[in-house]
């Protein structure tokens, strides 16, 4: 239990930079975190870092690097994103038992996040019996949805230097609306599935699901609040219309068009 207290230090420490502004716990906070986190795992277990779990720690760094350092470069870069950062809302002061609570929730969603993995090097410590399939495969998917998240990203910057005011539906966006989204969704279903060869206790799962769950219900959230948005910007564009009825928000293939009525998700 030790090295999740550490981990718990850890991810406290760095996605404390939402003390520095409060949305920093949720961009910038949640990417270097998890840069944080999986070094931590790395230094903490190096004696059983087998082969595919340094690879899934690399995987992962690179990760939070990429997203950190991307969620920065578009906050100097893009007048939009700053416009949305420092809107009314998110500028408001919050209470101090609502930084303190959100600090500590989005601190305890990060660590059960990367829970999987630092279950099957703590299992393996203890010399439980793991099995290494699992973890090349949670490698393989979370390169996957990584590459899948910065090729959208990038597509989207394309999209948008070339016209500005029309909403992206080329590339990724075609098949569906929050490409991106979607590789986040990859990610941590690729971390998740590590447990499945971690020798994982009832409690283990239970954390690690939790963790899960918790990052899926951002990312529907997020998928809601990017739909409600673009709902205003570009609500009477034909073409939008168009577009948001034939292409799923999140899920490819799976014909869920719209979350905006799903007031559970607003977050």
């Amino acid at each position: 239990m030790h090295y999740l207290l550490i981990l718990l230090a850890v991810s406290l420490a760095v996605s404390g930079l939402g003390w520095i502004y409060f949305i920093y716990f949720f961009s910038i906070g949640y990417g270097f975190g998890v840069s944080a986190l999986a070094l931590t795992m790395a230094v903490l277990f190096k004696d059983v870092l087998t082969l595919p779990a340094a690879l899934l720690c690399a995987v992962m760094f690179v990760f939070g690097c990429r997203l950190g350092l991307y969620l920065l470069t578009r906050e100097k870069r893009s007048t939009e994103y700053r416009k949305i950062l420092y809107g009314p809302d998110a500028a408001k002061k919050k209470p101090l038992f609502v930084v303190i609570v959100v600090w500590v929730f989005c601190a305890l969603l990060y660590v059960g996040q990367v829970s999987p993995l630092a279950f099957y090097l703590a299992n393996a410590a203890d010399g439980l019996e793991v099995n290494d399939i699992w973890v090349w495969i949670g490698a393989a998917m979370m390169a996957v949805g990584v590459l899948l998240e910065a090729v959208s990203d990038a597509q989207k910057k394309a999209a948008k230097k070339k016209n500005p005011k029309r909403f992206v539906d080329t590339g990724l966006y075609r098949l569906v609306r929050c490409p991106n989204y979607l590789g986040e969704l990859v990610i941590w279903t690729g971390s998740f599935v590590v447990c499945f060869g971690a020798a994982c206790s009832v409690w283990q799962w239970v954390v690690a699901a939790i963790g899960y769950i918790g990052i899926v219900y951002v990312m529907f959230s997020g998928a809601r609040r990017l739909e409600v948005r673009q709902a205003v910007t570009y609500g009477n564009d034909p073409e939008f219309q168009k577009y948001i009825k034939k292409t799923p928000i999140l899920l490819p293939f799976v014909p869920i068009y719209s979350v905006a009525k799903y007031e559970w998700l607003k977050a």
